[in-house]
């Protein structure tokens, strides 16, 4: 049996959301000319917003608008590299790097749980010390070319839950205590699973479920 720390991303460990900054450092460092789409890109966060779209298919039209509809390994890994260098320059709460640590140190198995494409959200937890990434998965082809469509469930919500168990049972682990880490209260399924958990930076909802549920409050700055 095992002790793990399960830590959601976006505005948990860093500071602001990842994904449309990722695509955007990807158009300007390898194709700029895509740039001309971010009116469109506008266009289908309104339409999300007005819930035409869901969050899974406002991933992949823009990931085609601003990366490409598939995009080589060769091309994407230094976009990934460089925006991961990016990320952990400016973008880390301070308090994540203390809680890393502080679980590490614990003997925790250290997970990063992120609705952002494990391809580049998988280079930022590495770098970070995580031991493992669960993250929404992108449609590989024959030569594994990235394209620009989720493979299985975007990992957000009630499908966080299912993903993070599903990556359990592959990995043979048996949890002890699970500390699970999010500032959303989209991950109030995986909050109520685990058995310790702590809302970072929460915004006004998952303040109040903390505190109907009774959970720490912490702010990582």
């Amino acid at each position: 049996m095992i002790d793990l720390a399960i830590y959601d991303m976006d505005r948990t460990v860093t500071r602001r959301a990842t994904w449309t900054p990722f695509l955007l450092h990807c158009a300007v460092r390898r194709a700029p000319w895509r740039l001309l789409f971010v009116p469109v890109v506008v266009c289908t966060m309104l339409a999300y917003v007005l819930k035409l779209i869901d969050r899974g298919r406002l991933k992949e039209i823009n990931h085609r608008l601003l990366l490409g509809g598939e995009t080589r390994p060769a091309v994407l890994e230094p976009l990934v590299e460089s925006f991961a260098d990016r990320t952990l320059a400016g973008n880390i709460r301070p308090g994540a790097r203390a809680a890393i640590a502080r679980d590490k140190a614990e003997g925790r198995r250290v997970v990063m749980a992120t609705a952002s494409y494990r391809f580049y959200a998988r280079a930022i937890a590495e770098a970070l010390g995580f031991d493992d990434c669960i993250g929404t998965n992108s449609v590989l082809g024959l030569d594994a070319r990235v394209h620009a469509k989720i493979d299985g469930e975007n990992c957000y919500g009630p499908a966080k839950l299912r993903m993070v168990e599903r990556w359990l049972e592959a990995e043979g682990v048996t949890r002890a205590h699970v500390r699970f880490y999010s500032d959303h209260a989209s991950d109030a399924p995986v909050f109520e699973w685990a058995d310790e958990a702590v809302a970072v930076n929460p915004h006004d909802r998952l303040l109040r479920l903390a505190a109907e549920r009774g959970w720490a409050v912490e702010d990582w700055g």
